[in-house]
């Protein structure tokens, strides 16, 4: 069996209709992040901004544990899809390892940039309260999604794109005795000079 590589970058991209449908999952999910965080509350009072980090979580902590994880759950899941989209949105299917840690950090940095963009615009809506935690929760989320699914995902990716790039050509023909070639009467009655 022999593989037939289409080129260097057709041979490590994703699909275009799997980048396609991952980049209007994106925006779907980033919209809908946007309502839900950045529409105005109607209460009566709000609290205080929370720029300690980790005293958020603290506080959480403090209701007891199932409010705790149902808090932190909230905070980890918010922006986790980020962690698997924006890396198909990218496309790069097969990547060294330096690259696979590169492509750790950027999606984590995204994740980083997207949560503080929200807090940042929070600042200006009725109700919402800014919260660093959020942003460390928010990041961590994206980064565990990431690592929980992407590393699989590509890999399988890979072996669907190899199985369908593989052409079968048959069996090896195998002669079973060679002749001697045509020339080699003539060449071996000339005497070497050593």
């Amino acid at each position: 069996m022999q593989r037939l590589e289409a080129g260097g970058s057709a041979a490590t991209a994703i699909p275009l209709r799997l980048r396609f449908l991952a980049g209007v999952l994106l925006v779907a999910h980033l919209l809908v992040v946007g309502w839900l965080t950045l529409r105005p509350l109607d209460v009566p009072w709000a609290a205080a901004a929370n720029l300690t980090p980790l005293e958020g979580i603290r506080a959480d902590l403090a209701y007891g544990p199932l409010e705790a994880a149902r808090q932190i759950g909230e905070g980890l899941a918010l922006l986790a899809p980020l962690g698997v989209l924006l890396p198909l949105v990218n496309g790069r299917l097969m990547l060294s390892t330096l690259s696979a840690w590169s492509s750790v950090v950027r999606t984590a940095a995204a994740g980083a940039l997207v949560s503080l963009s929200i807090e940042m615009l929070q600042t200006a809506v009725p109700g919402q309260v800014v919260d660093v935690d959020s942003v460390l929760l928010n990041t961590v989320g994206v980064l565990l999604a990431h690592v929980a699914v992407v590393p699989a995902l590509r890999a399988r990716l890979r072996r669907s794109h190899i199985r369908s790039h593989t052409v079968y050509q048959g069996t090896t023909p195998k002669i079973s005795r060679v002749g001697l070639g045509p020339w080699t009467d003539v060449l071996s009655a000339v005497q070497r000079e050593y």
